[in-house]
């Protein structure tokens, strides 16, 4: 009887091991182009001046990863990648203690639209795949004095945050691009 009982742990074990055989760690399998044109970022929101900073911090995720080269232009690419900043906004995400019509933090929020196309085949691998991620910003010391307005440390505020936003953007940009699942 007891040989009986082992036999079915037995298989089970075994058909485990056989199942997770194949599984690697990392990032699953390589994309299925080597050379990436990543265009310009196009900016359709309303945050002034976000296209320089979002196309180098394009280029340093990818280069970061390190699983694609980076070429200067469509036709020496393999696939090109066009993102465009689509939406920028905040939210309100803590009033300050001594006024509850002023806000102490807030919740910024971007996202993008992404396009990937190979240029060998001209094939669209995604279109128009939306990216979000947001990041909080403190206003200064708690001085958010405009209730329905932009306080100068509001803006500071965003302005040191948004370089933040941009590389996480990035980094979710060069995730969904690569990690092909």
């Amino acid at each position: 009887m007891g040989r009986a009982r082992q036999i079915p742990i037995l298989l089970t074990l075994a058909a485990l091991w056989a199942g997770c055989a194949h599984y690697r760690v990392g990032a699953g399998a390589d994309p299925s182009f080597h050379t990436l044109y990543i265009a310009p970022a196009e900016n359709k929101t309303l945050a002034a001046q976000a296209r320089a900073p979002m196309s180098a911090q394009l280029r340093e995720a990818f280069e970061r990863d390190g699983r694609v080269t980076l070429v200067d232009g469509p036709d020496a690419a393999d696939a090109t990648l066009e993102v465009t900043l689509s939406r920028y906004h905040r939210e309100v995400a803590a009033n300050r203690e001594d006024d509850t019509g002023l806000a102490r933090k807030f919740t910024l929020f971007l996202s993008a639209t992404c396009t990937l196309r190979d240029n060998r085949s001209g094939r669209t691998l995604f279109e128009k795949r939306v990216v979000t991620v947001q990041r909080e910003a403190f206003v200064d010391n708690g001085l958010g004095d405009v209730p329905f307005g932009l306080s100068s440390s509001q803006l500071q505020s965003e302005y040191n945050t948004f370089p933040l936003l941009a590389d996480a953007l990035a980094a979710k940009v060069a995730h969904t691009v690569l990690d092909v699942w």
